[in-house]
């Protein structure tokens, strides 16, 4: 049986609220690997599949065609030009206990999973290749945060179905409903399993109704890709950070978990009490993002308000480790960004109005569950061979800082 991997996982919530961050300033963007220590903020780097030895100070390769394939947006991995360069396809799929396996989830290159009404938990599959996939789901119903999600890759948005409140996200967007409209027609059910896990997708016809909606098949040309992808030569690696030989997203119903396997680099998916299981075998991921977000309900429903563009917190796993992360989404349609919390210059934050110092220690600086409560952090630029400064120092550089911005 041919083993499939999602190559990056991304995790939109868990209902534990371990952080809610407000406010936001630009950050300088720069690729991180496992050699770099610099002090301003750095957009991480993902992992592709491709394991090598790590290199200092290295690049991240440019997306440029060779020999017929370049890189995936979704995965980083050389694939066939014209599949690499097609819109992808967002596809909402079933974690209900009855609805397993889902079929085609082992193509994706990335899922998003997050909390739904009902202490349920549902997945949000981009697939670049599903042409040949005859059976794709079980394809479950829309709701509104997963609209931004696919929005941030560009991608056609297939669902079955949606709830009231998801109604006015859909309109803005390239969607095909297997209830209604040109999208309808690629959807099926079938007699072994029960309504409304039976719900299913045909790849083929998924095509032909992206062709009949005028639906645009390629990328647009302003698009710029979603993730920064380390270089195959300089794979991230975060020796120094948590070890992570399980990572626990915390749901309550499927109670998920991931196992790091050395040999292969990779994670294993296991729910339900056992090995979570596509039709084409276990799920593997390379990377995993836990994003924390602000959520509230749909008053007086139980349908979630999942606030995916107030920045925040989570974290990134790969290799076996993982490090303490800042997102933040640029724009109401824009892609979301990660960083690691090494933390802007002061020069560059927003330091008027209310405000709380918090200051860490000369030698370990703040600690993790400190971090997690920050809405930013902050470094001082230092110059030549002294990287620290006492406590009391680095206070009274920042007020002074902090005073400076209110004079102007």
């Amino acid at each position: 049986m041919k083993k499939n991997s999602w190559k990056i996982r991304a995790l939109a919530l868990t209902l534990m609220a371990v952080c809610w961050l407000s406010g936001c300033s630009a950050h300088k963007e720069i690729s991180v690997t496992a050699a770099e220590t610099q002090e301003e903020t750095r957009e991480l780097s993902l992992n592709t599949e491709t394991e090598a030895e790590t290199q200092p100070e290295a690049e991240p390769e440019e997306r440029c065609e060779k020999d017929g394939k370049i890189q995936s947006y979704l995965t980083g991995e050389w694939t066939d030009v014209a599949k690499a360069n097609r819109r992808p396809l967002a596809i909402m799929m079933s974690n209900d206990k009855a609805a397993l396996p889902q079929y085609g989830i082992n193509h994706a290159g990335v899922v998003y999973e997050a909390p739904v009404e009902g202490s349920m938990n549902r997945y949000m599959a981009l697939i670049e290749d599903y042409d040949d996939l005859d059976r794709i789901g079980s394809v479950r119903s829309c709701r509104p945060y997963y609209t931004f999600f696919a929005r941030e890759f560009e991608a056609v948005y297939a669902h079955y179905g949606q709830n009231t409140f998801a109604l006015p996200y859909l309109e803005q967007m390239e969607h095909l409903d297997g209830i209604k409209g040109n999208g309808a027609s690629a959807y099926f059910r079938t007699k072994d399993r029960k309504t409304p896990h039976n719900a299913y997708a045909s790849g083929p016809k998924l095509r032909q109704a992206i062709e009949a909606s005028g639906y645009a098949d390629a990328y647009p040309e302003s698009y710029e890709g979603h993730y920064t992808f380390a270089p195959e030569s300089a794979p991230v690696c975060f020796e120094d950070g948590i070890a992570a030989v399980k990572v626990v997203p915390g749901y309550q119903l499927s109670n998920p978990w991931f196992e790091y396997h050395p040999e292969d680099g990779l994670y294993y998916r296991y729910q339900y009490g056992g090995p979570h299981m596509g039709d084409e075998g276990q799920i593997a991921v390379k990377n995993i993002i836990f994003q924390y977000c602000l959520w509230k309900y749909y008053k007086p429903t139980e349908y979630l308000d999942i606030d995916v563009h107030t920045p925040a917190t989570g974290y990134y796993f790969t290799n076996g480790h993982g490090i303490l992360i800042r997102w933040e989404k640029d724009g109401a349609y824009g892609v979301t960004k990660y960083y690691d919390m090494d933390g802007q210059e002061m020069y560059d934050i927003d330091l008027k109005g209310s405000l709380g110092l918090v200051i860490g220690s000369e030698g370990e600086g703040i600690s993790r569950l400190v971090r997690e409560k920050c809405d930013f952090i902050a470094s001082i630029p230092m110059a030549g061979e002294i990287n620290s400064l006492n406590a009391s120092v680095a206070a009274g550089v920042l007020m002074y800082e902090a005073l400076r911005q209110r004079r102007k």
